[in-house]
């Protein structure tokens, strides 16, 4: 399998998942209580289609039948709602560069996730990313004026995302875990739009013409696309190349935000965005030392995949 052609699937995943903020303005009509639901039902029906043309039954199947791994889809696949459902209510609010801030925070929380849970031992290096990066939070929950909820919101449930998902299994690829997910939580939305019905005067979501409504349609095919991207890239990547790449959607996150919608970055959210940046650097430099190390010794050049490296992501 072509290194080269794991980079072009690895960067244009990243690329989608960077312009969901663009995408998702669209539907900024739609209440994004409302948005979410639809987003898992037609993601859903995506899926069914995707695993009948590739015919990959026998694993769908398979979980299907072992409650443990169907339990732990079923959290993972919740925690994945979550996160989607911050997204999508942070970007329709004007909140995107906040989005940024939770995905470049999401490595370091990773970490955390691995020393609390997978009783990881870090590196000095990484302790003191972690110390950067926390004392980032603060600088920019204090620029904010409250703390960042949307930002952390989004860290620690992707990061527990994806320790859930290693508990689950290592071995499912991304189409057939998208599949489960989105078949469990399936009842979640649909329960979702029958309290909107009843409860916050009905769903409206269809009601604002093609602009809106084919967009929404599509917000199921457009979740699957980069997940499949994404899976290729996996196959054909080591982790820590991926690791590197993952910075795309992030930066485009933050461009977004900032240049095309016009958030505001006083010199408090600078210095609090650079701390995190900085924490950031600390760690790609130990991975990168690491790996070198690991190449003089003659081992794999890939290192294991840990959380307490860089936590490689599938986006938002």
């Amino acid at each position: 399998m072509s290194v080269r052609t794991g980079y072009v699937y690895g960067v244009a995943a990243y690329l989608c998942w960077g312009a969901f903020p663009l995408f998702f303005m669209l539907l900024a009509a739609v209440d994004p209580l409302e948005v979410i639901p639809w987003r898992v039902l037609t993601a859903l029906v995506v899926c069914l289609v995707a695993l009948a043309c590739v015919r990959r039954w026998g694993l769908f199947a398979a979980i299907l039948r072992s409650p443990r791994q169907l339990g732990w889809f079923a959290v993972s696949g919740l925690l994945l709602y979550a996160n989607w459902q911050i997204f999508v209510v942070a970007v329709v609010t004007g909140h995107i560069i906040e989005t940024a801030l939770g995905y470049f925070i999401n490595p370091i929380v990773t970490i955390l996730i691995g020393v609390l849970v997978r009783r990881e031992r870090l590196r000095p290096a990484q302790w003191t990313a972690v110390g950067i990066a926390a004392a980032g939070v603060l600088v920019t929950a204090f620029a904010y004026g409250t703390f960042p909820w949307i930002a952390l919101g989004l860290a620690f449930s992707f990061g527990l995302y994806g320790a859930v998902r290693k508990l689950a299994s290592e071995n499912v690829d991304a189409l057939t875990g998208l599949t489960v997910e989105t078949l469990v939580t399936a009842p979640l939305a649909v329960a979702q739009l029958v309290v909107i019905a009843v409860f916050a005067g009905g769903l409206h979501a269809f009601e604002h013409g093609p602009a809106v409504t084919i967009p929404l349609l599509l917000s199921g095919l457009l979740t699957a696309i980069p997940l499949l991207l994404f899976g290729g890239a996996n196959r054909r990547l080591p982790l820590s190349h991926l690791g590197f790449i993952q910075f795309t959607t992030p930066v485009l996150n933050f461009l977004t935000g900032w240049l095309v919608f016009g958030e505001h970055m006083d010199a408090a959210r600078w210095i609090g965005f650079a701390t995190v940046w900085l924490a950031l650097a600390v760690l790609l430099w130990d991975m990168a030392r690491t790996i070198r190390r690991g190449r003089s010794r003659q081992d794999p050049p890939e290192p294991p995949p840990l959380t307490g490296e860089i936590g490689v992501r599938p986006g938002p």
